[in-house]
């Protein structure tokens, strides 16, 4: 056992000072002593280290393939765009184990960042897909909404702010920050009102498309430790954006008529009608974008350089959402199943069940995001009666209890607990 020696007999095996009132000594086996000064420096080269970004070795990086097979165990369908992220992300950290070298000559090739722009109906695993890719990856990961940036010097989140997040879920380590993924939802909301430019000023459009402009290419940013906007004499976090990969989604409601208007132009009025796109045909539009299309949207043309990747997603069917409450890993069903497992409750679905809930998603027209609220509140009144009742359990959901036929919450069999 390490004792501390205030006697002034014995001296530090590393710096070689003795002790003293200030400097108290640590004794290790064999007459070995350290002091309490140089344990700090220690510390201090050890976090460090910590914070030392350390440089990415390609084999640790998995290959496309491995990133595809991984995204299957959590999303479903969408084979497209998964196979397109695996590829960017790839070689996004394929660039980023590349030795950093400062005397880069002009015949060095420089890779640039390829970063990704996810377009698709509300529901259809934007969000989903790039959360998986930093979960496989084990790097940070941020989300934000762009209809909450402003213009910097207006009311509102600075674009900073969206660094600050990322910075936060790694931590505070600003290494493993400058690595991490920030998907930016909602990226279509902030376009311009006009494919001319603006005469006036407009904060939430325009002007954030601006300010995101530096960020998304690679600078270093100064981020409020606290979030909100920038005051003088304030002190800020620095960070380099080089290595951080955006994925920025959106509806993009209407491009697919832009689209599809300038593929059809020369037809005299003889396309197809813009009002009727089956959803195969909307995302085989969206598959066609090109930076004209979306400066027509509404996004500036410096921004949409900066987002080589367009990758467009298909609305989810109603095999899709039946598959979805039961194949992947992290499945709806699974997950309640598990809830409830810790009340005792063996919770099952019938087929039927499952086709019910998936027809009450595809009419609310709200995809993936609306089958948990479905099954939230189908078993809300077994969530409050579980608890209360001892013994086994067993909830069998039927086609019936989704429409309301029956209450769920009977079929829980046991005795009530007494006081």
């Amino acid at each position: 056992m390490a004792k501390f020696k205030n006697g002034f007999s014995q001296s530090c095996s590393f710096c070689g000072k003795p002790a003293a009132a200030t400097r108290r000594l640590i004794a290790g086996p064999n007459d070995i002593f350290i002091c309490d000064q140089c344990i700090a420096v220690c510390q201090t080269v050890l976090d460090e280290e910590k914070t030392t970004p350390q440089p990415i070795q390609l084999s640790e990086v998995p290959t496309p393939k491995e990133f595809k097979e991984y995204l299957d165990q959590y999303v479903v369908g969408q084979d497209y765009a998964k196979k397109a992220l695996s590829v960017a992300v790839y070689n996004h950290y394929k660039r980023m184990s590349l030795p950093t070298r400062t005397d880069r000559s002009n015949d060095d090739i420089q890779i640039e960042k390829s970063n990704i722009l996810l377009m698709g109906p509300t529901g259809s695993g934007k969000t989903l897909l790039a959360k998986t890719l930093a979960q496989k990856l084990k790097v940070p990961f941020a989300i934000a909404d762009a209809t909450t940036l402003t213009e910097a010097g207006y009311v509102g989140e600075d674009v900073e702010n969206v660094l600050l997040k990322l910075i936060n879920a790694a931590n505070g380590n600003i290494a493993a920050a400058e690595r991490g993924i920030i998907f930016i939802d909602e990226i279509d909301k902030i376009s311009r009102r006009s494919e001319n430019v603006s005469i006036t000023r407009d904060v939430s459009g325009e002007g954030v498309q601006q300010a995101l402009l530096k960020i998304i290419e690679g600078t270093r940013a100064s981020v409020p430790p606290q979030g909100g906007r920038k005051h003088p004499n304030q002190e800020l976090i620095d960070i380099d954006t080089t290595n951080i990969l955006f994925i920025c989604g959106g509806a993009f409601v209407g491009l697919e008529k832009i689209v599809e208007a300038r593929i059809h132009q020369h037809t005299m009025g003889f396309g197809a009608d813009v009002d009727a796109f089956s959803d195969e045909q909307r995302c085989e539009l969206l598959n066609q974008t090109n930076p004209d299309d979306l400066v027509k949207f509404g996004l500036i043309p410096e921004l949409i350089g900066r987002f080589p990747v367009n990758v467009a997603l298909k609305e989810l069917t109603r095999e899709d959402l039946v598959r979805i409450l039961t194949e992947p890993r992290n499945a709806i069903t699974k997950q309640f199943q598990a809830s409830f497992a810790l009340d005792n409750v063996e919770l099952e679905f019938t087929s039927e069940a499952i086709n019910a809930i998936a027809d009450l998603a595809c009419s609310q027209k709200t995809g993936a995001r609306g089958l948990r609220s479905i099954v939230e509140k189908l078993l809300l009144d077994s969530m409050y009666e579980a608890p209360s009742i001892s013994g086994a359990k067993k909830l069998l959901i039927t086609q019936d209890m989704v429409h309301k036929k029956h209450n769920p919450a009977i079929s829980l069999i046991g005795e009530q607990k007494t006081a």
